[in-house]
């Protein structure tokens, strides 16, 4: 979710409509995820998971424990973030490992082995929102709704002044499954996996303008619904500050 709170804070992602007041960082929001290159010598010197994929590829049943227990976290936040539901995720979070192990044989290390994962738990997720009925967040028919913002004010010069770290992830994680289903599946698509418009456009069967269009609201809700934690005391109106 590189730069994720720099884009929600400017407003649009295009052209500010003020000046970011902080630059957050990767290390602000979430612990290090990790990072996956497979199959060369070069890249199972630079990835730590390559070790395992190939002892699994050759039959070590154990070495999928740790993969487990490297990617289930964010496995599970994935699907969470899809579903917007625990008990839908628990359950999928089986299915998108049962089904890496059923086949890891095939992965051939084209891509990140966490990519290759999140990749199976965005499409085991979507394919549940398309089960479901009705289906409105991945149905392109009729226009989405009007979503007018509010005016509002800058966020502090000092936000970790106003919150720690670990307050402000969980705070973004809260706000992005606020969002209406078909802006928070786009959102978490784009910003937090950082897919390309065109993949998210594809995986949700979508063309690319809808795409666009909704990222564009789904972070506007989700700029104001965190920008009271993030203004301030000294920026609140006399009103806010009373309540």
């Amino acid at each position: 979710m590189t730069n994720f709170l720099n884009t929600v804070q400017a407003g649009l992602g295009s052209v500010p409509d003020f000046p970011p007041r902080r630059v957050f960082t990767r290390k602000d929001l979430y612990p290090s995820l990790g990072s996956s290159r497979l199959i060369s010598d070069a890249t199972s010197r630079e990835d730590p998971d390559a070790e395992f994929v190939v002892r699994v590829q050759g039959g070590d049943a154990d070495a999928f424990e740790e993969l487990v227990r490297r990617h289930s976290r964010r496995v599970f936040g994935t699907l969470v973030g899809l579903l917007g539901n625990l008990e839908d995720a628990r359950d999928l979070t089986q299915d998108v490992f049962l089904k890496a192990f059923e086949n890891i044989g095939r992965f051939q290390g084209r891509s990140k082995f966490s990519t290759w994962l999140i990749s199976i738990a965005i499409n085991t997720g979507i394919e549940l929102l398309r089960q479901r009925k009705p289906c409105e967040s991945l149905d392109q028919s009729g226009a989405d709704e009007e979503f007018r913002p509010r005016q509002i004010q800058s966020w502090t010069d000092n936000p970790e002044q106003v919150l720690a770290a670990s307050q402000r992830s969980q705070l973004v994680r809260e706000g992005v499954l606020r969002l209406p289903e078909k802006y928070r599946v786009v959102v978490l698509l784009r910003d937090i996996n950082q897919l390309s418009t065109e993949e998210a456009a594809a995986a949700l069967e979508l063309s690319i303008p809808a795409v666009k269009a909704r990222l564009l609201r789904g972070r506007l809700m989700l700029r104001e619904s965190l920008a009271p934690y993030f203004i301030g005391e000294e920026k609140r109106s006399p009103d806010a500050q009373l309540r």
